[in-house]
């Protein structure tokens, strides 16, 4: 028997549009057709592919599904070259679709950091290295 593989990531989304529009604006690669189709993915390098559902395509196979409650358990983490990119991407995304949600800071683990939420309530962070002291 062969050993199962993390193939998809899925985010349950309210808006499709205004959900891709934020992932675009961290670097992903989401044709604009998307934007009205109620299901959507692109393959990340390494093969791993990233999908949006409406909540409209979970409820057709599970008419009793709702939203998790009681705090997120999960979050996608996006790779900044810079300290600079960590502040201006969450910048970029709380004056667009994104919510704020913890502003960049120095993290004692010595990245910088930042959490900003999708259009859903999910959260997604940023993080770079912190240059090493001199």
């Amino acid at each position: 028997m062969s050993t199962p593989q993390l193939a998809v990531i899925e985010i349950v989304v309210q808006d499709m549009a205004r959900s891709l529009a934020f992932y675009r604006a961290l670097g992903l690669d989401v044709p604009a057709e998307a934007d009205d189709a109620p299901h959507a993915e692109v393959t990340l390098p390494g093969g791993l592919r990233l999908a949006w559902d409406t909540v409209a395509v979970i409820h057709s196979f599970d008419p009793d599904w709702t939203p998790p409650t009681g705090g997120h358990r999960q979050a996608l983490a996006f790779a900044c070259a810079s300290s600079a990119e960590v502040d201006a991407t969450y910048a970029s995304l709380v004056a667009g679709p994104g919510e704020p949600h913890l502003a960049p800071w120095d993290a004692f683990w010595g990245m910088r950091y930042a959490v900003v939420h999708d259009p859903d309530g999910n959260p997604v962070d940023l993080f770079a290295p912190l240059p090493a002291a001199n």
